[in-house]
């Protein structure tokens, strides 16, 4: 299987990505809390691309199952109901709720994908359940990194370490032969030289800094949980859920039973 990878979702067309097999990437934070939102009962995460949009169809689906959330900077949007937190994403938040979903670089990748073949959303706290999606397929894909365009010119450290971590496991664990391109290759290395210590490396980067900066460093540990909410988000029609043998995995440890202040 070839995998290829892109490090930056600003210059994606959605007809490029016409009948791909592609894995989004957002580790700080939208992969995160899309994983944990939907392992914690939610059910459907809607991406949009701007807070227009996301008015625009809450307003046309029941408000009383039915919540907004989403960041601008790093915050809350004003009026939304939730942020962009994973530890805001608890069962007594969204269990049984239809989010639409709005943020800066995640929830914008993710909706460029509408028109793909496959498309799964992944982080280091689901990054194995990915991997062996990506084996059962045995099919060529393309890993987009979402990136960072609030502070990192479109690059983020933490989203190649976590395409990297996500190649490994498909070649070693899932014993795959993978092809690669320039960029996966990339991935890799950045993943070997840095994949030692997640939680370290999330706080080095700069996103990380700036999360912590506004009062989010808490958020940094939940994302570093490696394999911690074994669940497979993938975009169904216009939203993301879980298969269902994946809905509330009894085993899975997740971060969102945490309050923002634990």
């Amino acid at each position: 299987m070839k995998i290829d990878v892109t490090f930056s979702a600003t210059n994606l067309d959605e007809l490029q990505l016409r009948d791909k097999n592609v894995v989004v990437i957002d580790v700080l934070r939208s992969s995160t809390t899309v994983v944990t939102a939907l392992a914690n009962g939610a059910r459907e995460i809607i991406p949009v691309s701007n807070i227009e949009s996301a008015v625009k169809i809450s307003a046309s689906l029941l408000g009383d199952v039915t919540v907004r959330g989403g960041e601008r900077n790093g915050k809350m949007i004003q009026g939304f109901n939730l942020g962009n937190s994973p530890l805001e994403y608890t069962e007594g938040a969204v269990k049984g709720k239809s989010i639409i979903y709005c943020t800066t670089n995640g929830s914008v990748a993710m909706n460029k994908c509408r028109h793909a073949r496959n498309m799964a959303v992944a982080a280091f706290i689901n990054i194995s359940k990915v991997a062996e999606f990506m084996a059962q397929v045995n099919d060529e894909f393309l890993i987009i990194c979402a990136g960072n365009t609030t502070v990192s010119h479109g690059f983020s450290m933490e989203d190649a370490v976590c395409a990297g971590m996500l190649i490994h496991k498909v070649q070693e664990e899932q014993q795959q032969q993978v092809e690669f391109t320039d960029t996966s290759t990339a991935a890799l290395s950045l993943y070997r030289t840095h994949g030692r210590s997640i939680l370290k490396m999330l706080k080095n980067t700069d996103h990380g800094k700036y999360l912590a900066s506004i009062g989010f460093d808490e958020d940094l540990k939940a994302c570093a949980k490696v394999d911690s909410v074994p669940v497979l988000p993938m975009l169904v029609g216009t939203s993301v859920k879980l298969p269902k043998e994946d809905q509330r995995a009894p085993d899975a440890e997740i971060p969102a039973v945490a309050t923002p202040n634990s």
